[in-house]
């Protein structure tokens, strides 16, 4: 299966100050993964900057030019989230990646994309920059695909921290469904299960709080029991993963148990719902992960899952069986959830 990754070298250019997590070695593993995904015959495309247009259907004109009125200079937005002075140009480039990765799977140029970008997006809401985000790169993709005319998009999200941002942008819209698996209790401190959206979007934000220590097990039995079936039965006909990988059982930040195996599998399982609903069509971009080599072999594990080129089956090792948060998270989600899909 053609898989198109998309992303840049110019993405270095971000530069917080020294000691931040969010640091511009994260795109030089990025840049390695893409060419190695080019010397084996994968595509690989640079990206051109989101429009204005674009940006606005997710993020206030007013916020867009504050960020804007930061370039050329660096600027501490939040105690976490900083501007340096190329950072305007290159989160726009980030945008332009994520809805270039959406268009060139809506135009057949790919069966599936990767957007590999920093900085990350999905704590940045309509207003906000927040938790080393600056503009929503899934968002902007997702609003796309709307504008282009499709009427079911699902968003989901593994990074260890809520999406608390995305479900922001979407969370009175029926027409996107937003899921989120994260670490509970945990930055930015939502995300509870009974967060379900509102008004029209009520039952169209799914989230799915896990305790610490969590291992692909628990994950799997996460996906198995509540994000596939919610997301099968929403029918997207585009769907948007946004991949965070400090879940990952060495990332820094986090507390989870993950394995690189163990995202293959939970990207393996996504997939299986695009080809189920929406022609294979699904679209990865890039949001957190702070451990160099185990962003390196998550992602490469990642792009050989949406090419249908990992091993299926069971996680093998790795950090072990279910400990019994994969359960308590499911029983904690289906209660929430109940009233909005039946037969959960």
């Amino acid at each position: 299966m053609s898989i198109l990754v998309v992303t840049s070298e110019r993405f270095a250019g971000h530069t917080p100050p020294p000691g931040h997590p969010e640091r511009p070695e994260r795109q030089d593993v990025m840049d390695a993964v893409a060419s190695q995904w080019r010397a084996h015959g994968g595509l690989v495309a640079e990206p051109a900057p989101a429009p204005r247009e674009a940006l606005r259907r997710v993020h206030s004109e007013r916020f867009l030019e504050a960020l804007e009125a930061a370039s050329g200079r660096a600027v501490m937005l939040d105690p976490d989230t900083y501007t340096s002075p190329e950072s305007w140009a290159i989160t726009q480039l980030a945008a332009g990646a994520a809805a270039g990765a959406v268009d060139a799977v809506l135009d057949g140029v790919a069966a599936r994309a990767a957007a590999l970008v920093r900085p990350p997006g999905h704590h940045s809401n309509r207003d906000q920059a927040r938790g080393f985000c600056l503009v929503n790169n899934a968002a902007v993709a997702a609003a796309g695909a709307l504008d282009r005319g499709l009427e079911r998009v699902a968003i989901v999200d593994f990074d260890v921290h809520h999406g608390n941002g995305t479900q922001e942008i979407f969370e009175a819209d029926p027409r996107v469904l937003c899921v989120s698996t994260h670490q509970w209790p945990f930055y930015p401190g939502t995300g509870l299960a009974d967060e379900v959206g509102r008004g029209p979007g009520r039952g169209f934000t799914v989230n799915v709080p896990i305790e610490r220590g969590a291992t692909d097990a628990d994950y799997a039995e996460v996906f198995d029991e509540i994000v596939v079936p919610v997301v099968s039965r929403f029918g997207p006909e585009l769907v948007i993963v946004s991949a965070g990988y400090d879940a990952h059982e060495e990332d820094p930040l986090g507390g989870m148990r993950l394995t690189a195996e163990g995202f293959g599998l939970l990207v393996r399982r996504l997939c299986g719902v695009a080809d189920a609903c929406a022609s294979g069509r699904a679209v990865l971009v890039t949001e957190g992960g702070y451990h160099l080599r185990a962003l390196a072999e998550s992602l490469a594990a990642s792009l050989q899952a949406m090419a249908g080129t990992a091993p299926p089956g069971p996680v093998p090792g790795g950090s072990g069986g279910g400990t019994g948060r994969g359960r308590a998270a499911v029983q904690r989600a289906r209660a929430a959830q109940a009233p909005f899909w039946r037969g959960l």
